[in-house]
Parts: C-alpha cells; structure tokens; sequence
C-alpha cells in the first residue's frame, strides 16, 4: 500500500534527501514550493502526511489556516523541519512530530517511520473488508439466527438477515474469517439497522487472542490491496 506525502519547501537540498527517505517508506511524494500552492493541493487531493519547512515565508499563515479548517485538520501527521521548536510550538502548529535542519539522516528516517506507522495504524483501525460468510448470531441461550457477514473492521461489523434481533442488550456472534482455521466468537451490540436487513453490530467483548488474530487478517487484506 502506497502512501502519500507533500513536502512543502524550497530547500532543494533538504528536499532531496526527503525524497530518497520517503520512497524508501513507499510513499509518493510531492513537492510544493509555496504555501499557498499546497493549501489549495490539499483542497484538491488527500494527503497522508504533510511535512513543512518552517524556515519558507508563509508557513506560519499556511499552517494556521490548516488548523482552522477541519478537512485539512485531518491530515495527519504533520511533520515540521526547521529550527528546534520546542513542544508548547509543535502543540500550538498541531504538528506531531519534527527534526532540525540540515537534515540528519538517521533522525529523518526514524521520524518518517514513526510518521508513517501512525498513518496505517490510523487506517487499520477504520479499515473494513468486504467478505461473504455466514455469522451466527444468539441472545443469551435461544437458538442462533443465521445471517451473512458483509464486512468487518476491528470495532465490529455489518451482518445482513431478516430474523428480528434483540436490541436491547449484547448479541453473541460466531464467524470464521476465510483462510483461517480458528473461529471467530465476540459480543457486540447493534447501533444501527435499517429495513433491508442490514445490521452494525460493534464488538463490546472479544477475546485478545481473537482480537489480534482479526486485525492480523484485516492487515493483510488491507496490503492486498
């Protein structure tokens, strides 16, 4: 799975060796060499991290207006270069992470990775794979309805039945997940439903074995991709 990134800076040098890194990381980079380029770029397109030099005239306004706006102030993580800034500043910029210039390698390439961890960790959370299996779901000891998985992510799930399900307190599914040999069991609760049938259902409890198995196998659908 390949990320994206935009450097904004004019510091040719610098951004050199942040293209060298950042493919290395398998992200796609581009540059921008004005502030108010980038803002209207992001206007345009998604961006998975954003890296500003704070030495380029501008930045202070470009990164205020990207606080202020929230489509922008999802854009994660920032990343600032420049100077040493202290924590009060990298709070106040809402960036998460930064490196002094000239750039050190070593401090660039451990800052990047971290960056880059925290973006796929972000979308492994929300990740949701599409799949078709059947799902037992049951209330306490009545006899389980059967339904049919339609996706799944790490909170929980969406199932499709016509049974009527009780609303009212934690439901018991059972699932497999294809290719593997252990079968899935959660709680969950429904928080939604609608009149085709469909049902969200968000896990309240599972087992942490189960747990890691699921957002291993959620992993490796998401790099199939």
């Amino acid at each position: 799975m390949t990320l994206s990134s935009m450097v904004v800076s004019r510091d040719w040098q610098e951004v050199s060796v942040l293209e060298c890194i950042l493919g290395g990381l398998h992200m796609d980079v581009a540059v921008e060499r004005e502030p108010q380029h980038a803002l209207r770029r992001l206007q345009k397109s998604k961006i998975d991290a954003l890296i500003v030099d704070c030495d380029l005239n501008g930045t202070t306004q470009f990164l205020r207006e990207i606080q202020h706006d929230r489509h922008h102030a999802s854009t994660v993580p920032l990343v600032i270069m420049g100077g040493n800034p202290s924590k009060s500043t990298l709070d106040e910029l809402g960036a998460l992470f930064a490196f002094e210039k000239p750039i050190s390698v070593e401090q660039a390439v451990h800052t990047l990775s971290a960056a880059r961890s925290l973006i796929l960790d972000d979308r492994l959370r929300y990740h949701r794979a599409g799949l078709k299996v059947p799902v037992a779901v049951s209330c306490h000891h009545g006899k389980p309805v059967h339904a049919h998985l339609v996706n799944v992510s790490q909170g929980g799930m969406q199932i499709r039945t016509n049974a009527a399900l009780e609303t009212a307190q934690p439901l018991r599914v059972a699932f497999e997940l294809p290719g593997s040999k252990t079968g899935m069991k959660a709680q969950a609760e429904v928080t939604w439903q609608d009149q085709g049938g469909n049902r969200g259902l968000r896990f309240v409890k599972i087992a942490r074995r189960e747990q890691k198995l699921l957002r291993l196998w959620l992993a490796q659908q998401f790099f199939a991709n």
